[in-house]
Protein backbone atom coordinates (compact mmCIF):
# COMPACT_ATOMS: atom_id res chain seq x y z
CA UNK A 1 0.00 0.00 0.00
CA UNK A 2 1.20 3.54 -0.66
CA UNK A 3 -1.37 5.46 1.37
CA UNK A 4 -0.21 7.92 4.01
CA UNK A 5 -2.00 8.57 7.31
CA UNK A 6 -1.25 11.89 9.02
CA UNK A 7 -1.42 12.17 12.82
CA UNK A 8 -0.54 15.62 14.23
CA UNK A 9 0.77 15.42 17.79
CA UNK A 10 1.21 18.17 20.37
CA UNK A 11 4.88 18.99 21.01
CA UNK A 12 7.12 21.76 22.26
CA UNK A 13 7.99 23.43 18.97
CA UNK A 14 8.52 26.89 17.46
CA UNK A 15 6.18 25.94 14.62
CA UNK A 16 3.02 28.10 14.66
CA UNK A 17 0.72 25.08 14.89
CA UNK A 18 2.34 23.78 18.08
CA UNK A 19 2.20 20.33 16.53
CA UNK A 20 4.39 17.98 14.51
CA UNK A 21 2.94 15.67 11.88
CA UNK A 22 3.67 12.00 12.42
CA UNK A 23 3.04 9.74 9.43
CA UNK A 24 2.21 6.11 8.81
CA UNK A 25 3.12 5.12 5.27
CA UNK A 26 1.74 1.92 3.75
CA UNK A 27 0.93 -1.25 5.64
CA UNK A 28 2.32 -4.73 6.32
CA UNK A 29 4.85 -3.41 7.01
CA UNK A 30 3.96 0.20 7.68
CA UNK A 31 6.64 2.87 8.06
CA UNK A 32 6.30 5.20 11.05
CA UNK A 33 7.86 8.57 10.26
CA UNK A 34 8.70 11.23 12.87
CA UNK A 35 7.00 9.87 16.01
CA UNK A 36 7.37 13.20 17.77
CA UNK A 37 5.33 12.37 20.88
CA UNK A 38 2.77 9.89 22.12
CA UNK A 39 -0.93 10.54 21.77
CA UNK A 40 -4.07 8.45 21.98
CA UNK A 41 -4.71 8.97 18.27
CA UNK A 42 -1.21 7.89 17.33
CA UNK A 43 -1.35 4.89 19.68
CA UNK A 44 -4.56 3.76 18.00
CA UNK A 45 -3.17 4.29 14.49
CA UNK A 46 -0.03 2.31 15.30
CA UNK A 47 -2.10 -0.49 16.83
CA UNK A 48 -4.16 -0.77 13.64
CA UNK A 49 -1.13 -1.33 11.39
CA UNK A 50 1.79 -3.68 11.31
CA UNK A 51 4.62 -1.21 11.86
CA UNK A 52 7.83 -2.69 10.52
CA UNK A 53 10.07 0.38 10.31
CA UNK A 54 10.63 3.61 12.24
CA UNK A 55 12.45 6.53 10.60
CA UNK A 56 12.86 10.26 11.21
CA UNK A 57 13.33 13.07 8.73
CA UNK A 58 15.85 14.65 11.10
CA UNK A 59 16.79 14.56 14.75
CA UNK A 60 15.41 17.86 16.06
CA UNK A 61 13.65 17.13 19.32
CA UNK A 62 10.20 18.08 18.04
CA UNK A 63 10.39 15.14 15.61
CA UNK A 64 11.85 12.30 17.67
CA UNK A 65 10.31 12.32 21.15
CA UNK A 66 8.50 8.96 20.95
CA UNK A 67 10.95 6.94 18.84
CA UNK A 68 11.96 4.85 21.84
CA UNK A 69 8.39 4.19 22.98
CA UNK A 70 7.15 2.96 19.63
CA UNK A 71 10.33 1.02 18.91
CA UNK A 72 9.80 -0.93 22.14
CA UNK A 73 6.08 -1.50 21.54
CA UNK A 74 6.22 -2.51 17.88
CA UNK A 75 9.60 -4.26 17.68
CA UNK A 76 10.07 -2.35 14.43
CA UNK A 77 13.42 -1.87 12.75
CA UNK A 78 14.78 1.58 13.59
CA UNK A 79 16.77 3.40 10.92
CA UNK A 80 19.12 6.40 11.06
CA UNK A 81 20.79 8.44 8.36
CA UNK A 82 24.06 6.82 7.30
CA UNK A 83 26.98 8.58 8.97
CA UNK A 84 24.74 10.27 11.56
CA UNK A 85 24.13 7.49 14.06
CA UNK A 86 25.78 9.28 16.99
CA UNK A 87 23.48 12.24 16.50
CA UNK A 88 20.49 9.90 16.27
CA UNK A 89 21.37 8.08 19.50
CA UNK A 90 21.92 11.36 21.32
CA UNK A 91 18.52 12.69 20.21
CA UNK A 92 16.42 9.56 20.67
CA UNK A 93 18.21 7.38 23.21
CA UNK A 94 17.84 4.51 20.73
CA UNK A 95 20.63 2.69 18.92
CA UNK A 96 19.42 2.20 15.33
CA UNK A 97 19.21 -1.25 13.80
CA UNK A 98 20.33 0.00 10.41
CA UNK A 99 21.30 3.07 8.41
CA UNK A 100 19.92 4.60 5.22
CA UNK A 101 21.66 6.24 2.31
CA UNK A 102 20.12 8.38 -0.39
CA UNK A 103 18.06 6.27 -2.78
CA UNK A 104 17.80 3.20 -0.56
CA UNK A 105 14.39 1.58 -0.11
CA UNK A 106 13.22 0.21 3.23
CA UNK A 107 12.98 -3.61 3.09
CA UNK A 108 9.63 -5.02 1.93
CA UNK A 109 8.21 -1.54 1.29
CA UNK A 110 7.95 0.98 -1.53
CA UNK A 111 9.37 3.77 0.67
CA UNK A 112 12.65 5.29 -0.49
CA UNK A 113 14.98 7.67 1.36
CA UNK A 114 15.74 10.95 -0.42
CA UNK A 115 18.60 13.12 0.84
CA UNK A 116 17.33 16.67 1.56
CA UNK A 117 19.87 18.49 3.76
CA UNK A 118 19.69 22.17 4.58
CA UNK A 119 17.33 22.60 7.52
CA UNK A 120 19.50 20.00 9.25
CA UNK A 121 22.59 18.22 7.90
CA UNK A 122 21.08 14.73 8.25
CA UNK A 123 17.68 15.62 6.80
CA UNK A 124 15.94 12.94 4.75
CA UNK A 125 12.59 12.78 2.99
CA UNK A 126 10.69 9.57 2.31
CA UNK A 127 9.08 8.93 -1.05
CA UNK A 128 6.21 6.54 -1.81
CA UNK A 129 3.53 6.26 -4.44
CA UNK A 130 1.39 8.75 -2.51
CA UNK A 131 3.98 11.51 -2.37
CA UNK A 132 6.97 12.70 -0.37
CA UNK A 133 7.08 12.96 3.43
CA UNK A 134 9.38 15.97 3.51
CA UNK A 135 9.85 16.90 7.17
CA UNK A 136 11.04 20.48 7.56
CA UNK A 137 12.01 20.97 3.94
CA UNK A 138 8.76 22.74 3.09
CA UNK A 139 5.54 24.18 4.49
CA UNK A 140 2.28 25.12 2.81
CA UNK A 141 2.41 28.73 4.06
CA UNK A 142 5.30 30.83 5.28
CA UNK A 143 8.81 29.46 5.30
CA UNK A 144 11.09 27.00 7.06
CA UNK A 145 13.83 28.09 9.45
CA UNK A 146 17.27 27.50 7.98
CA UNK A 147 19.51 28.87 10.68
CA UNK A 148 22.94 28.47 12.19
CA UNK A 149 24.56 26.44 13.59
CA UNK A 150 22.96 23.55 11.67
CA UNK A 151 21.35 25.26 8.71
CA UNK A 152 23.00 25.43 5.31
CA UNK A 153 21.25 27.57 2.71
CA UNK A 154 23.25 26.28 -0.24
CA UNK A 155 22.26 22.73 0.69
CA UNK A 156 18.67 23.77 1.39
CA UNK A 157 18.20 25.41 -2.02
CA UNK A 158 19.75 22.36 -3.65
CA UNK A 159 17.29 20.10 -1.82
CA UNK A 160 14.30 22.18 -2.91
CA UNK A 161 15.48 22.06 -6.53
CA UNK A 162 16.00 18.33 -6.29
CA UNK A 163 12.50 17.73 -4.95
CA UNK A 164 11.07 20.04 -7.61
CA UNK A 165 12.75 17.91 -10.28
CA UNK A 166 11.28 14.70 -8.82
CA UNK A 167 7.72 16.04 -9.33
CA UNK A 168 6.02 14.28 -6.39
CA UNK A 169 2.23 14.30 -6.38
CA UNK A 170 2.07 15.79 -2.89
CA UNK A 171 4.32 16.86 -0.06
CA UNK A 172 3.62 15.79 3.51
CA UNK A 173 5.41 18.35 5.72
CA UNK A 174 6.54 18.16 9.31
CA UNK A 175 4.18 20.96 10.29
CA UNK A 176 0.90 22.16 8.81
CA UNK A 177 -1.35 20.85 6.05
CA UNK A 178 -0.51 18.59 3.13
CA UNK A 179 0.93 20.45 0.13
CA UNK A 180 -1.06 19.69 -3.02
CA UNK A 181 1.11 21.70 -5.44
CA UNK A 182 4.73 20.73 -4.69
CA UNK A 183 6.17 22.48 -7.74
CA UNK A 184 4.65 25.85 -6.89
CA UNK A 185 5.65 25.49 -3.23
CA UNK A 186 9.26 24.64 -4.06
CA UNK A 187 9.44 27.59 -6.43
CA UNK A 188 7.93 29.91 -3.80
CA UNK A 189 10.38 28.80 -1.11
CA UNK A 190 13.37 29.12 -3.45
CA UNK A 191 12.32 32.61 -4.50
CA UNK A 192 11.73 33.61 -0.87
CA UNK A 193 15.32 32.67 -0.02
CA UNK A 194 16.76 34.43 -3.05
CA UNK A 195 14.76 37.58 -2.27
CA UNK A 196 16.02 37.54 1.32
CA UNK A 197 19.56 37.02 0.07
CA UNK A 198 19.29 40.14 -2.08
CA UNK A 199 18.13 42.15 0.94
CA UNK A 200 21.02 40.83 3.02
CA UNK A 201 23.52 41.64 0.27
CA UNK A 202 22.02 45.10 -0.20
CA UNK A 203 22.35 45.75 3.54
CA UNK A 204 26.05 44.87 3.41
CA UNK A 205 26.58 47.02 0.33
CA UNK A 206 24.90 49.88 2.21
CA UNK A 207 27.51 49.56 4.97
CA UNK A 208 25.71 47.37 7.48
CA UNK A 209 28.86 45.89 9.00
CA UNK A 210 27.56 43.81 11.91
CA UNK A 211 25.16 40.89 12.11
CA UNK A 212 22.49 42.81 14.04
CA UNK A 213 22.56 45.76 11.64
CA UNK A 214 22.22 43.44 8.64
CA UNK A 215 19.24 41.82 10.32
CA UNK A 216 17.53 45.16 10.91
CA UNK A 217 18.07 46.21 7.30
CA UNK A 218 17.07 42.89 5.74
CA UNK A 219 13.72 42.49 7.53
CA UNK A 220 10.86 44.96 7.26
CA UNK A 221 8.50 43.27 9.71
CA UNK A 222 8.04 42.93 13.44
CA UNK A 223 10.38 40.19 14.70
CA UNK A 224 9.00 40.02 18.23
CA UNK A 225 9.29 36.44 19.45
CA UNK A 226 11.29 35.27 16.43
CA UNK A 227 14.24 37.64 16.36
CA UNK A 228 16.64 34.89 17.42
CA UNK A 229 15.49 32.69 14.53
CA UNK A 230 15.80 35.57 12.07
CA UNK A 231 19.31 36.32 13.32
CA UNK A 232 20.34 32.70 12.79
CA UNK A 233 18.82 32.83 9.30
CA UNK A 234 20.76 35.98 8.40
CA UNK A 235 23.95 34.29 9.56
CA UNK A 236 23.22 31.45 7.14
CA UNK A 237 22.76 33.93 4.31
CA UNK A 238 26.03 35.65 5.16
CA UNK A 239 27.92 32.36 5.25
CA UNK A 240 26.49 31.43 1.85
CA UNK A 241 27.63 34.79 0.43
CA UNK A 242 31.11 34.29 1.90
CA UNK A 243 31.42 30.83 0.31
CA UNK A 244 30.35 32.33 -3.01
CA UNK A 245 33.00 35.07 -2.60
CA UNK A 246 30.40 37.85 -2.69
CA UNK A 247 31.22 39.35 0.72
CA UNK A 248 33.96 39.28 3.35
CA UNK A 249 33.20 38.35 6.95
CA UNK A 250 35.65 37.50 9.70
CA UNK A 251 32.89 36.65 12.17
CA UNK A 252 32.61 40.27 13.29
CA UNK A 253 33.04 42.87 10.56
CA UNK A 254 31.10 42.37 7.31
CA UNK A 255 31.99 44.12 4.07
CA UNK A 256 31.17 43.72 0.40
CA UNK A 257 33.70 42.04 -1.86
CA UNK A 258 35.43 44.79 -3.79
CA UNK A 259 35.42 44.80 -7.57
CA UNK A 260 39.15 45.55 -7.68
CA UNK A 261 40.28 42.27 -6.07
CA UNK A 262 42.82 40.41 -8.16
Amino acid sequence: MSDIVTIPVEVSTRAPSGRTNTYLVGDDPAVLVDPAARSDELDAAVAERSVGHIVVTHTHRDHVGAVGDYAAETDATVWARHGRTDRFVEATGVTPDGTLRDGETLPNTAVTAVETPGHAPEHLAFESGAGLVCGDLAVDEGSVVVGRPEGDLRAYLGSLRRVYAREPDRLFPGHGPTIDDPSATCQRLIQHRLDREERVLAAVENEAARLESVLDAAYDKDLTGVRDLALRTVECHLRKLVVEDRIRWDGREIEPRGTDDG
